[in-house]
């Protein structure tokens, strides 16, 4: 059952919410960091060193030069991706700088190794400039096979992100958009598949109008739900033509403007509760509550109502709240309720399957492959509160690979061609591979056992 009301301790919630930054306060300075390179190719005896190294490197420096493709034959770079941050809006720390943000892009590397067999590398760039940024990661293509942009402030995370789409050769993918919205239209599609809805014809109302959720509703409007019937919500009120901040400053925030131009076509002004009145869902990426969303204005919601509570560590408004103010699907971005929608569950699979078609670019449309690989994996376990897949069914990792390679393929952005069975297969060893090797490494002791507490 979900967490009843009156069976929570919201003390010993907000204490368990707190424990993972405890616990990292003293694992990352006992790890010293959560990745290192190993060796992947054999070193039987120190001659090999003059195959991998010199003289016996120049052979294959030489078929690259004369084959450029070849370099995904010769090195890593096929299964290696950058996590590039420069620090402006780290979690919900904000602008901490890139060395204060170099824990997170270790543990997105993390992610990707273990969730999806890729080779993260983490880089933080001392700039906020976004021409430099666009320029550092066009130069930095030759040693990757993609690249996540992480933890980018708005607005120009938004044109860097469309300007190296355009431009780079490999996949850019920015996870606070792309990978966030993914994942929320993966539970938004097996919300309404329980309510009865359909997705043009809800009423959605967006809380924040950050990166996420901007992204959120490109795919979600992309997947069928009519903009005219949603609201878009930012700390100033409701979006709309009669939102003269946002003209004022229309090319700095073009995305913003945008939605003012699309969206609400009730005109409707106000806040959120305003933005709320009689909608279906209400997808909120916003600020960390309880109390950002108030129970009252779930009430005047519509029946069967669907509310996506995503601020972290707290949701906008407690799970048992919400339903209990008549919300019939409430999720959040905690492990500890049900429904996480996580952006986890999304970008390691979507990159194994971009890297192994070597896509030239990640499209909405390789986006909704994966959504919906995600969504259909819960099959007859779909209910209420489970609308989505947890991250221990890592096998959907593969799913969602071998769905976005397909895709690559049939819109002619993939150089490879490969079957589904050959995705699906490929990318459920490398990603076994990766899983088998880090339990192998803790029980030899190459990876420490974490101190008792």
């Amino acid at each position: 059952m979900f967490v009843d009301k009156k069976e929570v301790d919201v003390e010993a919630l907000l204490k368990k919410a707190q424990k993972p930054s405890a616990d990292a306060m003293k694992l990352h300075p006992f790890y010293r960091g959560k990745v290192e390179t190993t060796l992947k190719c054999v070193v039987r005896d120190l001659n090999d060193f003059a195959i991998w190294y010199t003289p016996g490197v120049a052979a294959p420096c030489r078929d690259i030069q004369a084959n450029p493709e070849r370099i995904y034959d010769h090195t890593n770079k096929w299964n290696t991706v950058a996590v590039v941050s420069d620090g402006t809006r780290v979690l919900g720390l904000g602008d901490i700088g890139p060395k204060a943000g170099l824990p997170v892009m270790e543990g997105k590397a993390l992610l990707y190794k273990y969730l999806g067999g890729v080779d993260g590398v983490a880089i933080m760039l001392d700039t906020k400039d976004p021409d430099k940024i666009i320029e550092t990661v066009l130069m930095l293509q030759p040693s990757f096979g993609g690249i996540n942009l992480e933890d980018i402030s708005q607005p120009k995370c938004f044109r860097i992100l469309d300007t190296l789409r355009e431009k780079a050769e490999i996949p850019i993918w920015h996870d606070d958009q792309q990978g966030t919205a993914t994942v929320t239209l993966a539970g938004l599609m097996n919300a309404l598949k329980i309510v009865g809805k359909k997705m043009n014809e809800v009423h959605i109302t967006f809380v924040g109008s950050g990166a996420s959720n901007v992204a959120c509703s490109r795919l979600i409007f992309g997947w069928g739900a009519d903009p005219t019937k949603c609201y878009m919500v930012d700390s100033k009120g409701i979006l709309g033509p009669h939102r003269k901040d946002l003209e004022k400053r229309r090319h700095e925030y073009v995305d913003k403007w945008r939605l003012c131009q699309i969206t609400n076509g009730e005109m409707r002004e106000g806040g959120i509760p305003e933005a709320m009145e009689g909608v279906d869902v209400v997808i909120a990426l916003s600020k960390p509550g309880p109390g950002t969303i108030l129970p009252e204005w779930v009430k005047r919601m519509n029946q069967d109502a669907i509310l996506f509570a995503c601020a972290n560590p707290v949701p906008e408004i407690w799970p048992w709240e919400a339903l209990e103010a008549g919300a019939r699907i409430v999720a959040t971005g905690r492990s500890d309720f049900p429904n996480q929608v996580n952006n986890s569950l999304g970008f390691p699979g979507i990159f194994r399957g971009a890297l192994d078609v070597r896509a030239r670019t990640i499209t909405d449309e390789m986006c909704f492959a994966a959504a919906e690989a995600l969504a259909d994996f819960i099959g007859d376990g779909l209910d209420e509160e489970h609308i989505l897949p947890s991250m221990e069914d890592w096998q959907v990792f593969a799913r969602e690979a071998a769905a976005v390679g397909m895709k690559a393929q049939e819109q002619g952005v993939a150089r490879l061609t490969l079957s589904y069975d050959e995705l699906y297969q490929h990318a459920f060893e490398m990603i076994s591979r990766s899983r088998n090797m880090t339990k192998m490494m803790m029980t030899e002791g190459f990876i420490a056992a974490a101190p008792e507490e």
